[in-house]
């Protein structure tokens, strides 16, 4: 696929994602890529631009992550950011120290608008900054387009060589005009056109798609959720019949949820595929009863999920090719893209399971991040609902239920979350929180219902706003909406008499409960 791209050099920082996102939605592609990787890979893409990211060292110790010199010599404009903006300066002949205090936080920034990247940015505007280090000389050919009163060359340039220098982060929304210097960089440094658009990306997958399966027998692990369905429908429009779509519902969903799902792929839905529901609730409870360690039922869940899938494949027979909901920050997170340290190991990155008898892998989506793959759906069609249902964990309720799980417990959290999502919709809450949903802790407490005491469990309430699931905060939910939430699960859930809300931010918690 021929597409102009913009490369993101990583150098351990964590916010490498947030730029490529950023990059993109200037509709131009973008990848991320270790600092590792050999410059002559690099220049073999023929990027038309490259942007260096923040990193938590130091460039001038021994050991720091670094580049070359020849990066900013190859007549391809390069940005730097943070670390990436320090690097630049200490390889070129500049110098980068230590400063006395940390810079931290939203910080007053004042710019020179005769720079390119300030363009329609306002003199006085606020900024993210984070570094210890600050840059105390410029290199060579280098000036000093903005600084704040702690940081002298807050950004710089030199425009001869096409090399660009910011402290600050431009990529995190804290930072008010971030978004301007960006598509600055890109579309007038860089002389991008922008024609990386979703309808374009539909109707070249299937082409591929098509062109690739050809006669062939593809199968899918459907989970319901956007990933796995968008993948689902994108395959459905290039190969129709020749697709088969393997449902494991291992009771351990949402309410409804598997019924929907059926009513969308299954023989009632609007989409040419061959749909087979696998029913393992039982079979999942019986796994997952007495254990109550975090990891271990994760464990179960995926292991039994490979089994399951497994049974039902041997049942179809050899298929050419297995389809995967795999998307851009899977292959970022498990380490196959980036710098940034191993964050969490994904079943459907860098290995080729070994339960199927098949001849290749198609992963449609894994160019993709969740954002774009929500676009992608509404262009083919798939109903809003499913397109921006909440983020659901691969395991499900079975990381919402402390302790053990069971089918009485499974029901309770799925009625308590039903009735919250229920209200926050009511309320115009479901498109501005960034997460939301019921856990059931296993905590149970003495209460009184109808002078009567009772003795049971304790339901917490969980909703956060993100930028990027790395960090987040508890969203600011109105005391009314939560009272009216409190009052309907406590009446018409049975089983708990106490409602809490977590307002813990991450860090230190994390987003799901276990």
């Amino acid at each position: 696929m021929k597409r102009e791209l913009v490369v993101v050099i990583d150098f351990g920082g964590q916010y490498n994602q947030l730029v490529a996102r950023r990059v993109r939605e200037c509709n131009v592609y973008c990848e991320i890529y270790s600092y590792k990787t050999p410059l002559e890979k690099i220049k073999a893409m023929n990027p038309k631009g490259i942007i260096l990211t923040g990193g938590p060292n130091s460039c001038y110790e021994e050991g720091a992550p670094t580049c070359s010199d020849e990066l900013f010599k190859m007549g391809i404009p390069v940005l730097g950011l943070c670390y990436g903006a320090q690097l630049m300066q200490h390889v070129l002949g500049g110098k980068v120290e230590k400063a006395d205090a940390r810079e931290y936080g939203k910080t007053a920034l004042i710019s020179k608008n005769n720079s390119v990247l300030f363009e329609g940015v306002p003199t006085n505007s606020t900024v993210w900054m984070s570094h210890f280090d600050y840059i105390s000389k410029l290199a060579p050919g280098f000036t000093v387009t903005s600084y704040t009163d702690n940081c002298p060359v807050a950004s710089c340039e030199d425009v001869d060589n096409q090399n660009y220098a910011i402290q600050f982060h431009p990529e995190v929304l804290h930072t008010e005009y971030g978004k301007t210097i960006l598509s600055n960089y890109v579309m007038n440094v860089c002389k991008c056109s922008g024609d990386w658009k979703m309808e374009s990306f539909v109707e070249e997958q299937i082409k591929l798609i098509r062109e690739k399966v050809g006669n062939g027998k593809v199968l899918l692990g459907l989970s319901g959720g956007v990933d796995s369905s968008v993948a689902a429908v994108l395959l459905s429009k290039a190969v129709g019949n020749q697709l088969t779509c393997v449902f494991v519902d291992h009771g351990l969903l949402r309410k409804n949820e598997g019924d929907e799902v059926e009513a969308i792929f299954g023989p009632d839905g609007n989409y040419e595929l061959n749909f087979i529901r696998a029913n393992a609730q039982e079979r999942y409870y019986a796994k997952l009863k007495g254990v109550t360690e975090p990891e271990r039922k994760r464990k179960i869940i995926g292991e039994e999920f490979i089994r399951v899938f497994e049974e039902e494949a041997k049942k179809i027979g050899t298929v050419d090719f297995l389809v995967q909901g795999t998307i851009y920050p899977d292959v970022v997170e498990s380490g196959l893209g980036g710098e940034s340290a191993v964050i969490k190991s994904h079943h459907n990155v860098g290995g080729l399971p070994d339960y199927v008898d098949f001849k290749e892998i198609i992963e449609p989506l894994r160019d993709l991040f969740k954002d774009e793959v929500r676009k992608v759906g509404l262009e083919l069609g798939l109903p809003e609902y499913l397109v921006y249902r909440q983020p659901f964990p691969g395991p499900g309720l079975g990381i919402r239920i402390i302790g053990e799980v069971t089918g009485e417990k499974v029901k309770i959290v799925q009625d308590a979350d039903a009735i919250y999502r229920e209200e926050i919709a009511k309320a115009g809450l479901d498109k501005t929180i960034g997460q939301y949903f019921a856990a059931l802790t296993n905590m149970r407490s003495v209460g009184v219902m109808g002078d009567e005491r009772t003795y049971d469990y304790a339901i917490a309430l969980r909703a956060v706003n993100t930028i990027d699931f790395m960090t987040a905060e508890a969203a600011q939910i109105p005391y009314d909406v939560l009272n009216t939430v409190m009052s309907r699960i406590i009446n018409e859930v049975r089983g708990v008499n106490r409602v809490m809300y977590d307002i813990t931010s991450k860090p230190p918690g994390t987003i799901e409960f276990e």
